[in-house]
């Protein structure tokens, strides 16, 4: 049974039989949307700049080197994916395109879930191939990955976002999330 009466505001989530609750402030609906406007930005920025740049992106160096030098536990698969001339291709076009359809995606508002996902599994395979724990485990890189999820989790697509009027989308008479569940999972 729900310990927090249901209504705007009212955050609760239940894990493992753990209930954890709260109310949230009307401003926190800014505080999320500058953070998905803020990472949208600094993604498309990237990923533009990547794909614009006189010079080819190419992240076979980065792949190959970056994590032999700093006691990295994933140095080993680094090596491999910097060594695997597919997976270098494949990174070359991966990375500043998807860059820029993260970034986009959260500048409009459209499957935000899904962009901030990639965006957190970006963010996390930057954490570990720029592995330095010198001053504790917590980086720019991990900071970043839980800004994404939290992008995620509060559904920041549904504030002045194009997700709000994506799930809101009529098929047969049935709003689009109503009839396809699965996509609360992708939208919002």
């Amino acid at each position: 049974m729900s310990t927090i009466k249901s209504g705007v505001n009212q955050l609760e989530s239940k894990v493992g039989g753990h209930t954890v609750g709260g109310r949230v402030h009307s401003l926190s609906a800014w505080f999320v949307l500058a953070l998905r406007l803020m990472m949208g930005y600094a993604f498309a920025y990237s990923g533009f700049t990547k794909i614009v740049a006189a010079e080819p992106f190419s992240a076979g160096g980065y792949l190959a080197n970056v994590a032999a030098t700093n006691g990295n536990p994933l140095a080993g698969l680094f090596a491999w994916m910097g060594t695997t001339p597919w997976f270098v291709e494949f990174a070359n076009v991966a990375v500043p395109w998807g860059e820029l359809l993260i970034g986009l995606g959260l500048l409009v508002g459209a499957v935000v879930r899904l962009a901030a996902f990639f965006g957190a599994l970006m963010m996390l395979m930057f954490y570990f191939g720029n592995w330095d724990i010198a001053h504790g485990l917590i980086n720019g890189d991990f900071a970043y990955m839980l800004v994404f999820l939290a992008v995620a989790a509060f559904g920041a697509g549904r504030i002045l976002g194009l997700d709000t009027y994506i799930e809101q989308y009529e098929i047969g008479g049935q709003a689009l999330v109503e009839r396809f569940p699965v996509l609360e999972y992708v939208l919002g």
